[in-house]
């Protein structure tokens, strides 16, 4: 009959034989789900996760050379969620890095066993702490997961309460100094009811530019439905159009928003009409093209339009402004393919060959 010592032992032979996180979560008895947060936030489905842990597949979505990952679990004892922020660093194909991986597993198994959901003491906390792989990121995307997982669990904030009556025009519009970021956030990701989306449609002529940036900024990680992507680009056009300067850095907030629906026929319609902006025209900015590149760069879907996007931007843009951002889109696996494409074309202009050449030399 098998001893107290052998139980332990057996549980250190398979601690120490974990090969992934996600065999390190289901060891531990904990459900979880993997969220990439590096451009915006994205849910990774548990099948993509285990296939970029295995190196099946490239990381689909890259930033700066590094998978960003949001990975939150819960035991079923206990449903308290718990939230690790990771950060590895991708090869030239987007492999993920498996020694920086192998690394971070062998840190928290050290600090923390396959107890993940317990109180670290001092010295794990100190072990936790020493972790070269963890990152804090910006308030506002946090902000976003928080809402995300709360409301799976039917829980708002405090805020929520105070946003949801602002946005419904229960107050005056510039009275906006106590609706909590969190609280919009609260509101987005409820989006999905038609009361949400009618409250949004009205409110949006009227909000000042505290509360449009942080809902925007919300707003770029929803599918959206097509009256509130008009109502959008709507006033997008409008701020173009009246010429105030107070308005213009509001373009960049409501490009962004639009970001998880650049797939809809409108918003492709929206994009192209900005990248093919004449050269004398300055509402193609570095800022509007790095929004289109870094976060809305699932609306290339062929290689008239993507070359267009690069010949405008070395029409109007600085050649480093070129490079940067030819190296994020073609650092990203599904448009790898077109972008190569682009660069054998026979139809590219001479300055672009130019620039594309560039980038290869030492």
């Amino acid at each position: 009959m098998p001893t107290l010592f052998d139980y332990y032992f057996i549980y250190y032979l398979a601690m120490s034989n974990i090969s992934s996180i996600s065999e390190l979560l289901t060891l531990s008895g904990s459900q979880y789900r993997v969220f990439d947060i590096g451009r915006k936030i994205d849910k990774l489905s548990k099948e993509t996760f285990t296939k970029v842990e295995a190196n099946q597949i490239p990381y689909p979505f890259p930033s700066q050379g590094h998978a960003f990952l949001a990975i939150t679990f819960w035991q079923k004892q206990n449903s308290q969620p718990y939230l690790w922020f990771v950060k590895f660093p991708l090869d030239e194909r987007g492999l993920l890095n498996l020694v920086a991986r192998d690394h971070f597993i062998a840190i928290i198994i050290e600090a923390l066993g396959a107890e993940l959901d317990t109180t670290p003491n001092e010295k794990q906390d100190e072990l936790l702490k020493s972790n070269p792989y963890h990152f804090t990121p910006p308030q506002y995307k946090l902000a976003y997961l928080n809402s995300l997982i709360s409301v799976e669990k039917n829980n708002n904030s405090q805020y929520f309460e105070g946003a949801l009556n602002y946005l419904s025009g229960k107050n005056n519009w510039q009275d906006w100094q106590n609706v909590g970021v969190q609280g919009l956030n609260d509101f987005v990701v409820r989006l999905s009811e038609k009361s949400t989306q009618k409250t949004l449609l009205n409110a949006l002529p009227h909000l000042p530019q505290p509360v449009l940036h942080p809902l925007c900024s919300a707003l770029e990680n929803v599918k959206l439905p097509v009256d509130v992507i008009d109502a959008l680009i709507a006033k997008f056009e409008h701020n173009v159009i009246c010429k105030d300067s107070s308005k213009t850095a509001e373009l960049s907030f409501l490009l962004r928003s639009l970001s998880s629906s650049c797939e809809h026929p409108h918003v492709v319609k929206f994009i192209d009409s900005l990248i093919n902006q004449p050269s004398s025209d300055a509402l193609f900015s570095e800022e509007i093209a790095i929004v289109i590149a870094g976060r809305c760069w699932q609306v290339f879907s062929n290689e008239q339009q993507t070359m267009t996007f690069f010949e405008s931007l070395i029409a109007q843009q600085e050649i480093e402004v070129f490079q940067a951002i030819f190296k994020d889109l073609v650092a990203i696996p599904s448009l790898r393919p077109l972008i190569f494409k682009c660069m054998r074309s026979p139809n590219r202009s001479d300055e672009l060959s130019k620039a594309i050449g560039m980038l290869f030399q030492r």
